[in-house]
Formats: C-alpha cells, structure tokens, sequence
C-alpha cells in the first residue's frame, strides 16, 4: 500500500469510530492545542472560517461561539455526522479538501480564516491542497494551523503504552517515512515551509509549540484515559485486527495490564503527563 493510500477516506471511515466515541476524552487531553489554535486565529463575530479536518467539531464548536460563522470540512463521514450533531449551525462538508471545490459545496464570501488542528498532514499532494485552500481564502485572510513534530520527540506515538501493544503484532505497523502523508508529514520545518510557500501563501510562520498532554480527569490518574485513547487510534485497530484469533479473553486482559504498567512510568504529580512537540503554523492569503 502507498503511504498516501493510507490516508483515504476507506481508511478514516474505519479509524473514526474511535475518535468520535472518545470525543470528550480527546478534547480534554489535546486542550492546550486548542487553546493555541484559538488565540493565534483570533476569531470573531462576522468572520467566515474553514476548518480542515474538523473531526468531531471541538474548533467547529469554539469559533461558534466566537460568533464566527464556520464551515468544516472532512473526509470521515462518522466525524462529519458527529461535527453535524454537536455544532448544528456549522455547515460541514464530507470530502477532501485537497480537490473538493469548497467553494461550490459552501456558496459564500471567501474565508477570513482556514484552521486545522491536527487535520491537514495526510493530504497525498500538500501543495495542492494548500493551494486549492488559499484559493477560498479572502485577500489578506490567515492560515493558523496545529501539526506534530517528529516522532521521537512525542511518545503518544509509539511510546507510553503503545509500545507493549505493538510488540504482540504479527504485522506490526511501519515507521512513517519522513515527510509521507501521516500525522508527522510535517516535522521537517524547511520543507514545511517549502509546501506553504509553493502553495502561494505568504509571512509564513512555522515555530515550536511545545506542551504537555494532561490524560488525568476528574482526579483520576489518567492511566485508563491514556489506555482508551491507545485503544481507540490504528494501534488498537491493528490490536483487534491481528490478535483476536490469537488471545483468549484472559490473555487480552493481561496484555492491556501490560500496558498500563508502561502507562504508570508516565505518571507525574499523581496524572499521566506526555510531553507534546508541534508545530503552531501561521500564513497570510496575500494577493
């Protein structure tokens, strides 16, 4: 399989189920980047902005309440319907933003604001896709968007806990190639703004978000949180997948124990903290 054929809307269509059943849980955890995205973006009453990615709706729901007038866009049709139920005023679209004519498919002024958090790294051609975005973007319009660094500097990738789980694969998943379609396409900050500069877009500024990703809720310790999460992203697809021939329930159940013990060596101050390296990315549509 291409690594751009991993991205597809097939794909998303199985991955979603998980996002979207620990909605609450992702938001919680990921609130710093939120937060990021928000501030860097600004919004505000009649602004029109364009989530890309929208997932479940967290930016769909934050710019709404800014008074934005938001329209989001996604290729997993589990998440479009979950964004369409949690944000009924937003207009959200099932497709790829990479060729969609969203324009057409959003009939309205050009967007203030294209925003993403975590939703534009798997686009087969970026430049292209970053093109055909600032091609509905008003003149002087802004891109703000949120993406993963490296692999080694995030261990919510193949580490805390993750790491048990894949060692019991009979086909464990590849490392990402560097710069392939995936959540770190775009750790490598030169060529990142190589794409962005390609695609047209302007005062492009790509710095360091660094952060921690707080799994503990409501008092708890976070190792069950963490663990969910592992569960509910490819690793636990792939878990299913592979090992349900393979293990009885009590082996399945000792394995997750596993996990949880890898989880524990995360603990700090009482919760399960994961250092988060990202990039914040910001640019301007100028024409």
């Amino acid at each position: 399989m291409a690594d751009s054929d991993k991205y597809d809307s097939s794909s998303w269509g199985a991955g979603a189920s998980g996002w979207v059943e620990n909605e609450a849980l992702f938001d919680a955890v990921y609130t710093p980047v939120t937060a990021a995205i928000l501030a860097a973006a600004d919004l505000g009453p009649d602004m029109r902005v364009l989530d890309v990615g929208c997932g479940s709706g967290t930016l769909l729901e934050a710019g709404t309440k800014a008074g934005a007038d938001m329209v989001g866009v996604d290729i997993a049709p589990d998440m479009v319907d979950a964004a369409r139920r949690r944000v009924p005023t937003a207009t959200v679209l099932l497709g790829d933003a990479q060729t969609m004519a969203i324009g057409h498919e959003a009939p309205g002024a050009p967007f203030d604001r294209v925003i993403s958090r975590f939703g534009v790294m798997f686009f087969a051609d970026p430049a292209a896709a970053f093109a055909n975005l600032r091609g509905v973007t008003a003149p002087d319009g802004r891109l703000v968007f949120a993406c993963w660094r490296g692999v080694e500097e995030n261990p919510t990738f193949g580490g805390a806990g993750t790491e048990v789980i894949t060692a019991e694969l009979p086909d464990p998943p590849a490392p990402p190639a560097p710069g392939s379609p995936g959540p770190v396409a775009f750790a490598d900050h030169d060529q990142l703004a190589a794409i962005l500069k390609k695609a047209g877009w302007s005062n492009v500024s790509i710095k360091p978000f660094d952060t921690h990703f707080d799994h503990g809720i409501d008092g708890s310790d976070g190792v069950d949180e963490r663990l969910a999460l592992i569960l509910a992203t490819t690793t636990g697809r792939l878990a299913r997948e592979q090992l349900a021939d393979r293990l009885d329930e009590q082996q399945w159940a000792a394995l997750l124990d596993r996990a949880r013990d890898g989880i524990r060596r995360h603990l700090v101050d009482g919760s399960v903290k994961l250092p988060g390296a990202l990039w914040l990315v910001t640019a301007a549509n100028r024409v």
